[in-house]
């Protein structure tokens, strides 16, 4: 006979941390290194648009291309005639690599559960590093520029680099247990953040020289990470003869992994009759279907909330250097130097969060809380006479606070959440497509909104583009 869902829930209350080995700090450690690598060289792109720009522009608007060569040849390479063209081109840039990088999500998803998720997640590192080598530096070197080339690459490097999510989620899930994932996952989300700084720091540090060595720099350290991850990341902790999660619990960490996502005391047992695997099958699940997945609870709703938070998340995450650079005037170093505070609030949002939502067993009255928070720091950072550093500093931190932290939550602990409920038994062959699923949906709508705010941003101006984010984050909490 099953225990009432409070006696259950009160079990797996008794610890807010699960057990932890050295193979746990490994495998805490590699992952969050791995995925941060991957996004400090999407982070290298956001950072050099400015000298991009300029770049493929012609030399009546390029102080400098008089003294890199003669002036005929530079106005038979350009790409564009004006700075406006060139900054649509950029946004257009942005739009295929997320519309490419969310088709590679539902993919990789896939292929994460069929495949050694270690391999996977190390031929997508070195081959995107690859790509990102070509796009920025050696089209440089050999003064390459083609736009038909550079939208091929990026194409290219949205499918390679949407293996890095899912399968990283997938290994912390299988090594993580329910007690205490609100927290683990919300400091470990911090991986993107970090990503962020890195590029960000690695960017502004060789950016003198060129724009192409930063895209150099941060292609060789990811291309390093990918090699390290194929030799010494363990996937689950059976590779090292440790018990899988949930056999040595007695199912109490895993009980009510769905429960953040439900209001009713009954919903647990409500929710058997929806079984995917029957309890008579196999002890070792195999792994389920793409629309298996988007049937379990809460996948479709979070994955459409996701769409709107990761579009204003990639938003600042994309255009926030471009906006204080050109719309303040400030060197474009210095512009870097700011954006970093984002990432800083971001990181400590979904760490603070993921506690908070441990300690109160539900995920959903956090996000609404911090939504709530948003709309006003939104609403603050529009202000274009706060114009002050040391101002500017702190809104993008409560902002990144705010907003990061919920989108940290939702694409990593929420995620597990979702991938290891009762409904597929705690399977880890769910955890990778579901993730996939979340974040796929989620770089839809971010890579929509690219392209909305390269528009906007247009026609209408800075100030028009955070209200149009103010209005996502309010859809969103009608969602949550």
């Amino acid at each position: 006979m099953a225990l009432p869902w409070s006696w259950r829930r009160q079990t797996a209350n008794k610890a807010l941390v699960s057990p932890c080995t050295h193979h746990h700090i490994a495998v805490f450690l590699l992952t969050f290194f791995s995925y941060s690598l991957l996004h400090a060289s999407r982070k290298t792109f956001s950072n050099v648009k400015v000298s991009i720009s300029s770049q493929w522009t012609p030399s009546y608007f390029n102080n400098t291309a008089l003294e890199l060569r003669p002036y005929e040849l530079w106005n038979c390479n350009h790409l564009f005639p004006s700075a406006e063209e060139a900054t649509l081109f950029l946004g257009t840039l942005d739009t295929i690599f997320l519309f490419s990088y969310a088709v590679g999500l539902f993919i990789s998803g896939i292929v994460g559960d069929r495949l050694n998720l270690r391999w996977v997640l190390s031929f997508g590192m070195c081959s995107s590093a690859l790509v990102v080598f070509f796009f920025g530096t050696l089209t440089e070197w050999l003064h390459f520029y083609n736009k038909w080339f550079y939208c091929c690459l990026w194409v290219v490097n949205g499918l390679l680099q949407s293996t890095g999510w899912p399968c990283v989620v997938a290994v912390m899930g299988n090594w993580f247990g329910k007690a205490g994932r609100g927290f683990v996952f919300g400091l470990w989300s911090a991986c993107a953040s970090v990503g962020n700084i890195l590029g960000a720091f690695l960017a502004s540090c060789v950016l003198k020289y060129g724009y192409e060595y930063a895209f150099l720099v941060t292609a060789s350290v990811q291309f390093a990470g990918g090699v390290v991850v194929l030799f010494g990341l363990l996937t689950s902790p059976k590779e090292v003869g440790l018990p899988e999660l949930g056999t040595d619990e007695e199912g109490s960490a895993e009980e009510d992994a769905n429960q953040p996502l439900m209001d009713g005391d009954d919903a647990d047992d409500d929710d058997r009759n929806y079984s995917i695997q029957a309890a008579d099958t196999e002890s070792q699940p195999k792994a389920i279907g793409f629309l298996q997945a988007c049937c379990l609870p809460g996948v479709v709703l979070y994955s459409l909330a996701y769409a709107c938070l990761k579009l204003v998340n990639y938003s600042f995450f994309f255009w926030l250097p471009f906006y204080l650079s050109n719309n303040f005037g400030w060197k474009e170093a210095e512009a870097d130097q700011l954006s970093i505070w984002y990432d800083v609030g971001g990181i400590i949002g979904g760490t603070i969060q993921g506690l908070i939502s441990d300690v109160l067993q539900k995920r959903a009255p956090v996000l609404a809380m911090s939504l709530l928070f948003a709309v006003g720091s939104l609403f603050g950072y529009s202000r274009e006479s706060l114009c002050l550093f040391g101002i500017r500093s702190a809104l993008l931190a409560v902002s990144g606070f705010f907003i990061g932290g919920p989108s940290n939550m939702i694409s990593s602990a929420i995620s597990a959440d979702l991938g290891r409920q009762d409904l597929v038994k705690g399977s880890s062959e769910a955890l990778a497509t579901v993730t996939g699923i979340v974040d796929g949906t989620g770089s839809i709508g971010a890579a929509v909104g690219q392209y909305l705010v390269s528009l906007i941003q247009e026609n209408l101006g800075w100030m028009w583009v955070f209200y149009f984010f103010i209005l996502m984050v309010r859809n969103l909490l009608f969602l949550s």
